[in-house]
């Protein structure tokens, strides 16, 4: 079965690297972060090879590593460059495949593109990470709207962070879209305690929304 999702956030630092990471050692498949803007410490790339405890083939090259943490568009001009969106896509890679965006969807990527419009060319299935925390029914609504207004399939949104019902039910309910579960904050995150942490609160089958998952 040819698997290819995107994994967009509704801002910075929600944890998507993290539910990436568990997606990906989930589905025993393949990461892809196209731009990775900031190289100090570890990348994401970095991060999803240590949480999602993947072999080096796992994970693929950026295709642009950018050494400013800023948007895509401004950090790849302090680089002397601009992105070209024609190098960017995951048709053709191994699959399953999981591709994580740049930050959030109305990121641009250029002074001409922003990463939904890039998105919309694709025409993937997105899940949507949101985080529990005060604000997030404004920041998901939005970000739903968008990838609608754009025609982006949508499998679900992915919760990240102490329950928050209320909010959560809010968010589906406007937004038309499904509750796919919640990770929850990990005193200690490692590769052992994420998988059981995906695993208990997620159905990889449900995510795909499939009967069963294909080999």
């Amino acid at each position: 079965m040819t698997i290819r999702i995107v994994i967009a956030g509704t801002d910075t630092d929600i944890g998507k690297t993290v539910f990436s990471a568990a997606l990906t050692s989930a589905l025993d498949g393949y990461y892809w972060k196209p731009v990775q803007a900031g190289l100090a410490g570890e990348t994401d790339s970095d991060v999803v090879a240590r949480l999602g405890d993947l072999a080096a083939s796992r994970i693929l090259p950026e295709v642009y590593r950018l050494k400013t943490p800023a948007s895509p568009h401004y950090a790849a001009e302090i680089d002397g460059m601009e992105i070209d969106f024609r190098k960017l896509s995951p048709f053709g890679l191994p699959t399953p495949l999981v591709v994580e965006t740049a930050g959030g969807l109305m990121v641009p990527l250029t002074r001409r593109l922003l990463q939904a419009d890039l998105l919309a060319q694709w025409r993937l299935p997105v899940i949507l990470c949101a985080s529990t925390r005060l604000g997030t029914i404004n920041h998901s609504l939005l970000s739903i709207e968008a990838l609608k207004r754009r025609a982006i399939p949508m499998l679900g949104i992915a919760f990240i962070g102490d329950a928050n019902a209320d909010s959560e039910r809010t968010i589906t309910s406007f937004g038309g879209v499904r509750h796919l579960g919640r990770l929850p904050k990990l005193a200690a995150l490692d590769s052992e305690r994420l998988q059981k942490a995906f695993a208990e609160n997620f159905s990889v089958a449900d995510v795909l929304d499939i009967g069963a998952v294909g080999p």
